[in-house]
This record gives structure tokens, sequence and C-alpha cells, in this order.
């Protein structure tokens, strides 16, 4: 017999906290989101909330926070950069995490194809423009189109588990296919 499944909650009466709590329990990974801006200044974030969508068309997605004053100066961008944060990149993660007009300053970064700004090492990155924007709730989800995209320098990712930064180790596990 396995153990009961413990006492849950319904989804109108589930606090933040809790909610927050729960779904600490998966790992995402982290992804800088950046662009140039109408006036040419980079405007940056950190967003934890990075899925692939489509292979074909190649589609990925992000939420960002209604309150977000960063994504209203990359929304409008032709070309909006994506960098997956490898795991020495914490600092990076850091400071884009936080207000402020000049979030890449400090950071190494060049310039994608279609002129994007990335992080200079980062695990991978993805040249990509804004298909549609969906209001779900306190966030807006971007949908977006890749247009280039290439494997980066390092393997290890920066992981974001139970409010915590932390990276993946192989672990004794055989692989399945």
């Amino acid at each position: 017999m396995t153990d009961p499944i413990p006492t849950s909650r319904e989804a109108d009466t589930v606090t933040s906290e809790e909610f927050r709590r729960v779904l600490g329990r998966f790992a995402t990974g982290i992804v800088a989101v950046a662009a140039l801006d109408a006036v040419g200044r980079f405007a940056a974030l950190a967003v934890n909330s990075f899925a692939s969508v489509s292979l074909r068309p190649p589609l990925v997605s992000f939420c960002v926070a209604e309150t977000s004053s960063s994504w209203p100066r990359i929304r409008p961008a032709e070309r909006i950069g994506v960098s997956i944060l490898a795991d020495r990149q914490l600092p990076v993660c850091d400071r884009l995490a936080t207000s402020g007009p000049d979030k890449l300053h400090g950071t190494e970064w060049h310039l994608s194809p279609g002129g994007a700004p990335l992080v200079a090492g980062a695990s991978g990155w993805l040249e990509c423009s804004l298909r549609d924007e969906y209001w779900a709730g306190d966030h807006v989800i971007a949908l977006c189109h890749v247009h280039y995209l290439a494997v980066g320098e390092s393997d290890a990712p920066l992981l974001f588990h139970r409010g915590r930064y932390g990276t993946f180790q192989p672990g004794p596990f055989p692989v399945h296919r």
C-alpha cells in the first residue's frame, strides 16, 4: 500500500506562498532576454519560465511579470536575444533580476546575426522575433519565432530550485530511450 496523498487545497484557496512552495520543486533553467530598445540602449531581464513550444516552425515561449519595466522596452524590438545562462553566470542573473536601465553593464556580450544582444559564454543562444503575446493572470506569455541559434561554450546550466541557484551534475542513472 502506498502512502496516502497529502492534504491538498482547491485552486481558488491557494495562497501565493503555497503556490511558490509547490512549484519551487520544479527545477528550471534561467535565460537572459535582451534587445536594443527604440533609442539603441540595452534592455534585458532574467526569466526562469522559458520553454520550447514547436519544432516546425521553431517557437519558444517565456513569461514576464506584468510589472516588468524591461519588457515594454524589449517588446517592440525586431530581434530579441535569448541567452541560456551557464552555471558560472549567476552574477549576470542577479543583475538582470534587478530594476534599472543598464542591466548588461559590466557583462560581456555580443550581437546575434540580426543584432540582438547575447550574453557571452552562455550555454546556448537564440535570436527570436515576437510572434504573439497572451495575458495570463499577472504575467504575459511571449511566443517567439526562432531565426538563429547556436550551442554555447558551457554545458553546465544555471538552475533555480526551491528558491536557490545550482547546476546539474549527471548522475549514475542509466539512460532510457
